[in-house]
Protein backbone atom coordinates (compact mmCIF):
# COMPACT_ATOMS: atom_id res chain seq x y z
CA UNK A 1 0.00 0.00 0.00
CA UNK A 2 1.60 3.36 -0.98
CA UNK A 3 2.57 5.68 1.96
CA UNK A 4 0.51 8.24 1.22
CA UNK A 5 -2.65 5.90 1.04
CA UNK A 6 -1.55 4.77 4.64
CA UNK A 7 -1.37 8.09 5.79
CA UNK A 8 -4.99 9.08 4.65
CA UNK A 9 -6.15 6.07 6.39
CA UNK A 10 -4.86 6.82 9.68
CA UNK A 11 -5.82 10.33 9.30
CA UNK A 12 -9.54 8.94 8.85
CA UNK A 13 -8.95 6.63 11.75
CA UNK A 14 -7.91 9.27 14.45
CA UNK A 15 -10.93 12.10 12.65
CA UNK A 16 -13.30 8.91 13.11
CA UNK A 17 -12.23 7.60 17.13
CA UNK A 18 -12.45 11.58 17.71
CA UNK A 19 -15.82 11.75 17.00
CA UNK A 20 -17.28 8.64 18.44
CA UNK A 21 -14.79 8.26 21.60
CA UNK A 22 -17.40 10.58 23.33
CA UNK A 23 -20.17 8.36 22.53
CA UNK A 24 -18.52 5.37 23.56
CA UNK A 25 -17.57 6.99 26.61
CA UNK A 26 -21.68 8.32 27.40
CA UNK A 27 -22.13 4.25 26.96
CA UNK A 28 -19.84 3.08 29.09
CA UNK A 29 -20.86 5.53 31.79
CA UNK A 30 -24.42 4.48 31.87
CA UNK A 31 -23.68 0.99 32.72
CA UNK A 32 -21.42 2.41 36.11
CA UNK A 33 -22.49 1.87 39.86
CA UNK A 34 -21.52 5.41 40.74
CA UNK A 35 -23.30 8.37 40.82
CA UNK A 36 -19.93 10.12 39.92
CA UNK A 37 -19.14 10.82 35.88
CA UNK A 38 -15.79 9.00 35.02
CA UNK A 39 -15.88 6.32 37.91
CA UNK A 40 -17.15 3.18 37.11
CA UNK A 41 -16.18 0.25 39.45
CA UNK A 42 -18.47 -2.48 38.76
CA UNK A 43 -21.67 -3.44 35.63
CA UNK A 44 -25.15 -1.92 36.51
CA UNK A 45 -27.97 -1.85 34.84
CA UNK A 46 -29.95 0.10 37.61
CA UNK A 47 -29.95 3.32 35.59
CA UNK A 48 -31.49 2.47 32.99
CA UNK A 49 -34.29 1.03 34.94
CA UNK A 50 -34.40 4.59 36.92
CA UNK A 51 -34.36 6.48 33.41
CA UNK A 52 -37.76 4.27 32.21
CA UNK A 53 -39.26 5.50 35.77
CA UNK A 54 -38.39 9.07 35.39
CA UNK A 55 -41.91 10.27 34.80
CA UNK A 56 -40.10 14.02 33.47
CA UNK A 57 -37.60 12.19 30.81
CA UNK A 58 -40.72 9.63 29.63
CA UNK A 59 -43.02 12.69 28.63
CA UNK A 60 -40.23 14.46 26.69
CA UNK A 61 -39.43 11.33 25.19
CA UNK A 62 -42.77 10.83 24.02
CA UNK A 63 -43.31 14.99 23.45
CA UNK A 64 -39.89 14.29 21.03
CA UNK A 65 -41.09 11.28 19.10
CA UNK A 66 -44.65 13.09 18.37
CA UNK A 67 -42.65 16.00 17.14
CA UNK A 68 -40.29 14.01 14.77
CA UNK A 69 -43.19 11.51 13.65
CA UNK A 70 -45.40 14.68 12.61
CA UNK A 71 -42.43 16.53 11.33
CA UNK A 72 -41.26 13.30 9.18
CA UNK A 73 -44.85 12.94 7.59
CA UNK A 74 -45.15 16.34 6.79
CA UNK A 75 -41.38 16.22 5.31
CA UNK A 76 -41.92 13.88 2.87
CA UNK A 77 -45.39 15.12 2.08
CA UNK A 78 -43.98 18.54 1.06
CA UNK A 79 -40.72 16.59 0.04
CA UNK A 80 -42.60 14.64 -2.72
CA UNK A 81 -45.10 16.96 -4.00
CA UNK A 82 -41.83 19.92 -4.95
CA UNK A 83 -40.25 16.92 -6.27
CA UNK A 84 -42.76 15.99 -8.75
CA UNK A 85 -43.49 19.61 -9.06
CA UNK A 86 -39.86 20.77 -10.08
CA UNK A 87 -38.97 17.46 -11.93
CA UNK A 88 -41.87 16.61 -14.52
CA UNK A 89 -41.09 18.18 -17.69
CA UNK A 90 -44.79 18.08 -19.07
CA UNK A 91 -45.90 20.88 -17.11
CA UNK A 92 -43.88 24.06 -16.08
CA UNK A 93 -45.15 27.46 -13.89
CA UNK A 94 -43.52 30.65 -13.53
CA UNK A 95 -41.08 30.50 -10.72
CA UNK A 96 -40.65 26.55 -11.23
CA UNK A 97 -36.26 27.09 -11.49
CA UNK A 98 -36.61 29.74 -8.22
CA UNK A 99 -38.73 26.87 -6.60
CA UNK A 100 -36.05 24.34 -7.27
CA UNK A 101 -33.10 26.27 -5.48
CA UNK A 102 -35.59 28.06 -2.91
CA UNK A 103 -36.82 24.13 -1.28
CA UNK A 104 -32.31 23.28 -0.39
CA UNK A 105 -32.04 26.78 1.65
CA UNK A 106 -32.77 25.03 4.53
CA UNK A 107 -29.92 22.45 3.69
CA UNK A 108 -27.52 25.45 3.32
CA UNK A 109 -28.71 27.80 6.37
CA UNK A 110 -27.51 28.18 9.98
CA UNK A 111 -30.44 26.21 12.10
CA UNK A 112 -30.43 29.17 14.16
CA UNK A 113 -31.51 31.70 11.32
CA UNK A 114 -34.43 29.07 10.67
CA UNK A 115 -35.58 29.32 14.21
CA UNK A 116 -35.04 32.82 14.27
CA UNK A 117 -36.73 33.83 11.39
CA UNK A 118 -39.85 31.27 12.39
CA UNK A 119 -40.25 32.82 15.63
CA UNK A 120 -40.31 36.26 14.37
CA UNK A 121 -42.65 35.65 11.47
CA UNK A 122 -44.86 33.82 14.09
CA UNK A 123 -44.86 37.04 16.20
CA UNK A 124 -45.06 39.00 13.20
CA UNK A 125 -48.62 37.07 12.10
CA UNK A 126 -50.20 37.53 15.61
CA UNK A 127 -49.29 41.04 15.64
CA UNK A 128 -50.46 42.45 12.81
CA UNK A 129 -52.85 39.62 10.88
CA UNK A 130 -54.59 38.23 14.26
CA UNK A 131 -52.95 34.50 13.42
CA UNK A 132 -52.21 33.27 16.90
CA UNK A 133 -49.59 30.43 16.73
CA UNK A 134 -48.98 29.21 20.26
CA UNK A 135 -45.58 28.37 21.12
CA UNK A 136 -45.61 24.77 21.36
CA UNK A 137 -45.45 21.32 19.87
CA UNK A 138 -47.41 22.99 16.31
CA UNK A 139 -44.68 25.41 15.94
CA UNK A 140 -41.52 22.88 16.71
CA UNK A 141 -43.32 20.94 14.28
CA UNK A 142 -43.37 23.37 11.59
CA UNK A 143 -39.88 24.10 12.49
CA UNK A 144 -38.59 20.60 11.58
CA UNK A 145 -40.90 20.03 8.59
CA UNK A 146 -39.27 23.43 7.49
CA UNK A 147 -35.50 21.94 8.35
CA UNK A 148 -35.83 18.34 7.02
CA UNK A 149 -38.02 18.86 4.06
CA UNK A 150 -35.27 19.92 1.76
CA UNK A 151 -33.18 16.74 2.85
CA UNK A 152 -36.13 14.36 1.59
CA UNK A 153 -36.78 16.12 -1.29
CA UNK A 154 -33.13 16.10 -2.32
CA UNK A 155 -33.36 12.32 -1.79
CA UNK A 156 -36.76 11.36 -3.56
CA UNK A 157 -35.34 13.49 -6.36
CA UNK A 158 -32.25 11.77 -6.61
CA UNK A 159 -34.48 8.48 -7.03
CA UNK A 160 -36.73 9.62 -9.20
CA UNK A 161 -34.32 10.95 -11.85
CA UNK A 162 -32.93 7.06 -11.74
CA UNK A 163 -35.75 6.02 -12.92
CA UNK A 164 -36.91 5.09 -16.52
CA UNK A 165 -38.71 7.36 -18.20
CA UNK A 166 -39.41 5.30 -20.89
CA UNK A 167 -42.18 3.74 -18.78
CA UNK A 168 -43.84 6.37 -17.72
CA UNK A 169 -44.16 7.51 -21.18
CA UNK A 170 -45.06 3.99 -22.07
CA UNK A 171 -47.93 4.46 -19.85
CA UNK A 172 -49.23 8.09 -20.63
CA UNK A 173 -49.02 6.80 -24.36
CA UNK A 174 -51.43 4.32 -23.47
CA UNK A 175 -54.09 6.14 -22.32
CA UNK A 176 -53.46 6.73 -18.34
CA UNK A 177 -53.76 10.21 -16.29
CA UNK A 178 -51.08 11.43 -14.73
CA UNK A 179 -52.57 10.79 -11.28
CA UNK A 180 -52.63 6.83 -12.55
CA UNK A 181 -49.14 6.81 -13.46
CA UNK A 182 -48.09 8.42 -10.62
CA UNK A 183 -49.79 6.28 -8.09
CA UNK A 184 -49.74 3.28 -10.07
CA UNK A 185 -46.14 3.45 -11.48
CA UNK A 186 -44.04 5.93 -9.92
CA UNK A 187 -44.96 5.28 -6.42
CA UNK A 188 -44.24 1.62 -5.90
CA UNK A 189 -40.79 2.47 -7.52
CA UNK A 190 -40.14 5.56 -5.08
CA UNK A 191 -41.54 3.70 -1.92
CA UNK A 192 -38.24 2.53 -0.61
CA UNK A 193 -36.79 5.69 -0.74
CA UNK A 194 -39.53 8.09 0.53
CA UNK A 195 -39.49 5.27 3.98
CA UNK A 196 -35.89 6.04 3.69
CA UNK A 197 -36.45 9.86 3.38
CA UNK A 198 -38.64 9.53 6.16
CA UNK A 199 -36.35 7.84 8.57
CA UNK A 200 -33.92 10.37 8.00
CA UNK A 201 -36.19 12.95 8.32
CA UNK A 202 -37.54 11.39 11.60
CA UNK A 203 -33.76 11.09 12.88
CA UNK A 204 -33.21 14.99 12.49
CA UNK A 205 -36.25 16.05 14.35
CA UNK A 206 -35.88 14.16 17.01
CA UNK A 207 -32.43 14.89 17.97
CA UNK A 208 -33.23 18.55 17.05
CA UNK A 209 -32.01 21.47 19.52
CA UNK A 210 -31.47 24.33 17.73
CA UNK A 211 -34.65 25.12 16.31
CA UNK A 212 -36.83 23.93 18.99
CA UNK A 213 -35.49 26.16 21.77
CA UNK A 214 -36.75 29.03 19.53
CA UNK A 215 -40.27 27.56 19.00
CA UNK A 216 -41.02 25.35 21.94
CA UNK A 217 -43.31 26.46 24.85
CA UNK A 218 -44.86 25.36 28.02
CA UNK A 219 -45.88 21.48 27.08
CA UNK A 220 -43.45 21.06 24.58
CA UNK A 221 -40.16 20.02 26.23
CA UNK A 222 -38.31 17.72 23.82
CA UNK A 223 -35.40 15.36 25.17
CA UNK A 224 -32.78 17.19 23.90
CA UNK A 225 -34.44 20.60 25.26
CA UNK A 226 -34.52 18.69 28.67
CA UNK A 227 -30.90 17.01 28.57
CA UNK A 228 -29.01 19.88 27.48
CA UNK A 229 -31.23 22.13 30.72
CA UNK A 230 -30.30 19.46 33.17
CA UNK A 231 -26.77 19.35 32.51
CA UNK A 232 -26.46 22.24 33.63
CA UNK A 233 -26.43 21.68 36.97
CA UNK A 234 -24.54 18.27 36.57
CA UNK A 235 -24.51 15.01 34.20
CA UNK A 236 -26.30 12.36 36.25
CA UNK A 237 -25.75 8.01 35.18
CA UNK A 238 -29.52 8.28 34.73
CA UNK A 239 -29.34 10.94 31.66
CA UNK A 240 -26.28 8.37 30.07
CA UNK A 241 -28.68 5.35 29.99
CA UNK A 242 -31.49 7.34 28.68
CA UNK A 243 -29.01 9.16 25.47
CA UNK A 244 -27.49 5.27 25.03
CA UNK A 245 -31.05 3.91 24.69
CA UNK A 246 -31.74 6.88 21.96
CA UNK A 247 -28.45 6.45 20.62
CA UNK A 248 -29.81 2.45 19.84
CA UNK A 249 -33.19 3.79 18.51
CA UNK A 250 -30.87 6.28 16.10
CA UNK A 251 -28.84 3.30 15.21
CA UNK A 252 -31.55 1.13 14.09
CA UNK A 253 -32.71 4.02 11.54
CA UNK A 254 -29.73 4.28 10.33
CA UNK A 255 -29.35 0.58 9.72
CA UNK A 256 -32.92 0.25 8.21
CA UNK A 257 -32.05 3.00 6.21
CA UNK A 258 -28.73 1.12 5.04
CA UNK A 259 -30.78 -1.81 4.10
CA UNK A 260 -33.51 -0.57 2.39
CA UNK A 261 -31.06 1.93 -0.11
CA UNK A 262 -28.86 -1.39 -0.27
CA UNK A 263 -31.64 -3.39 -1.47
CA UNK A 264 -33.33 -1.02 -3.92
CA UNK A 265 -30.20 -0.01 -5.84
CA UNK A 266 -29.34 -3.95 -5.95
CA UNK A 267 -32.84 -4.25 -7.28
CA UNK A 268 -32.44 -1.33 -10.12
CA UNK A 269 -29.10 -2.66 -11.08
CA UNK A 270 -28.08 -6.34 -9.75
CA UNK A 271 -24.93 -5.73 -11.66
CA UNK A 272 -23.68 -3.17 -8.71
CA UNK A 273 -22.78 -0.58 -11.39
CA UNK A 274 -24.65 2.18 -10.19
CA UNK A 275 -24.42 5.03 -7.43
CA UNK A 276 -26.42 4.39 -3.80
CA UNK A 277 -28.75 6.81 -3.21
Amino acid sequence: MDKHLKFLYCILILGYTFLFTPIVILIINAFGDTDVPGVWQHLTTKWFYEAVQDHELLQSAITSLKIATISATGAIILGLLATLATTTKHYTFLGKKFLSNAIIMPIVMPEIIVGFSLLMLFLFSEKYFGISFTRGVTTVCIGHIMGTMAYAHMNIRAKLLMLDKSIEESALNLGANPLVVFWQIKFPMLSKAILSSWILAFIMSLDDLVIASFLTGPGATTLPILIFSNIRVGITPVINAFATLFILVIVLCIIITHLLSFSNTKKINPNKNNLLI
